[in-house]
């Protein structure tokens, strides 16, 4: 009960925190056990008013605290800019990347999770994200709607909401009563907020039933936590602030070579990248791939190989680390991406496991770093593109691993802004455009081994490499390179 309980306590504090752990070493926490019909049943009502006046009331609180208490300047709204922005034509925006490309999409997962807790499935659910996206930014702000936004804030929802709500289920047993049930209630809040309010609403959250109420019964779950050392851009004068702590969570949710009945998300993989050092962003890493649909290719004794397609959101955020080095590592992510890919598995040798996949996708919405644009909070450029990623494992007697994943992203800025631009009397809220003129090519590659110390304690080493060649139009071109190490102790539950 109390491991149950700390796993998806775990899976919280990572989703409030890369790519496809894909995990060398794979442990189970719990065999897995499918749902029992009773409960689909009970909870597959739908009830769209409530989902919609659920959202339109988030809306308006966030709106009333942004006003009223935060008063930030862009929620001072009336039907003047309510006129305006329905008549403007939708815009590029100029927040920076954690709120646009992190805090949007988390805000698209409210939404979604209000109409996904009331009956409606994945792509339904998306529809409400949409709908709560779309009144945000026609409404409840005096700036012009965004276009990035209507795209990262639904699609990006999408993935980090199935993702909570399905964490969520794993903690939820409506056959608890007291301070177990609280306390499970209290944490299925916390994850995935818009689930838990319904489950108020409807007295769900203290209504003791036969049966547990999980959706997704119990699957199969892998879930690893390591911490340690964090070494990033270690050069000679900044070695004392190029060296902080970090925190790595890493799960692997459903059966990966499984090819029947597959609902979207059935398998998913989310690994997160906590860092405190210096100057550094808190959260520096998050990567979700969450497959859609799944068909076998290969299914023998030797080999297996399946095919299916796939949603991805990556995330990777860096910062200066001193005046000595004042240029940022890395930045850059993809929260709106779709492509295909392959999972294979060998099967040909007693003692020596071996995995790999590889994936193609296409970025509908992602942000590279910019060396040149920087305005208000933007320091990035707005792109589209496509990525292809490709990795391995080679595992001995689960007493040793070496992986490693290789990740290319080819993202276009189209819509550049002037050559001659007066930067000192541009108007912030109405420089629309999407960046520097420019392409980019970013290399993201990480190597990783694993030696087992005891039953559930493993050594941990990563390096990674991070690449970045922009081609600008009016500039140029920029090529930047940065290395990182981790040293970590890992836990496998």
């Amino acid at each position: 009960m109390f491991k149950k309980f700390l796993i998806t306590i775990v899976l919280m504090l990572a989703t409030t925190a890369s790519l496809y752990p894909q995990f060398a070493i794979h442990k189970t926490v719990v065999p897995s056990k499918p749902a029992d019909s009773i409960d689909i049943a009970y909870y597959s009502k739908k009830n769209g008013w409530g989902a919609a006046a659920q959202n339109f009331s988030f809306n308006m609180g966030l709106w009333a605290f942004n006003r009223y208490v935060a008063k930030q300047d862009y929620a001072y709204i009336s039907i003047n800019t309510i006129r305006r922005n329905l008549k403007h034509s939708w815009v590029w925006d100029n927040d920076d990347m954690g709120n646009n490309m992190f805090l949007h999409p988390y805000h698209g997962s409210l939404y979604f999770n209000s109409a996904r807790s009331r009956g409606y499935n994945f792509w339904e659910s998306g529809g409400f994200a949409l709908g709560g996206s779309a009144m945000w930014e026609l409404f409840m702000e005096n700036e012009y709607p965004s276009i990035n936004d209507i795209i990262a804030t639904p699609v990006g929802g999408l993935a980090l909401g199935e993702v909570l709500y399905r964490t969520s289920d794993l903690v939820l047993d409506d056959r608890r009563e007291g301070m177990n049930r609280f306390g499970r209630e209290l944490a299925g809040f916390l994850i995935a907020p818009t689930r838990g309010l319904t489950r108020v609403l409807n007295g769900d959250a203290w209504r003791r039933r036969a049966t547990t109420g999980k959706q997704f019964g119990v699957p199969d779950v892998s879930v690893e936590v390591s911490s340690g050392v964090r070494v990033l851009e270690l050069k000679g004068q900044i070695l004392d602030k190029g060296v902080g702590a970090a925190v790595d969570i890493n799960i692997e949710y459903g059966d990966r070579y499984a090819t029947e009945h597959e609902k979207p998300y059935d398998y998913f993989t989310f690994r997160s990248n906590l860092s405190v050092q210096g100057s550094q962003p808190l959260l520096s890493q998050i990567n979700i791939l969450g497959r859609l649909y799944v068909t076998e290719v290969i299914d023998n004794e030797k080999d297996f190989l399946s095919f299916g397609f796939y949603q991805h959101f990556d995330y990777y955020d860096s910062d200066t680390i001193s005046d000595v080095s004042a240029k940022i590592p890395y930045k850059f992510c993809t929260p709106a991406s779709v492509g295909s890919g392959l999972i294979y598995k060998s099967n040909r040798w007693k003692n020596i496991g071996f995995n790999a996949f590889m994936h193609g996708t296409v970025i509908l919405m992602g942000a590279t770093l910019s060396d040149h644009y920087v305005v208000d909070k933007r320091n990035y450029n707005l792109a589209s593109g496509f990525s292809s990623k490709i990795g391995g494992s080679l595992i001995y007697k689960d007493k040793i691993s070496v992986s490693a994943i290789y990740e290319m992203y080819r993202m276009f800025t189209w819509k550049g802004y002037p050559e001659n631009v007066d930067w000192d009397n541009i108007n912030v809220h109405e420089f629309d455009y999407q960046g520097d003129r420019s392409q980019a090519i970013l290399h993201a590659f990480t190597l990783r081994t694993d030696l087992k110390l005891t039953d559930h304690i493993y050594l941990t080493g990563i390096f990674s490499n991070y690449t970045r060649d922009t081609n600008y139009r009016y500039f140029e071109d920029v090529f930047s390179q940065t290395s990182e190490g981790r040293l970590l102790l890992s836990y496998k539950f």
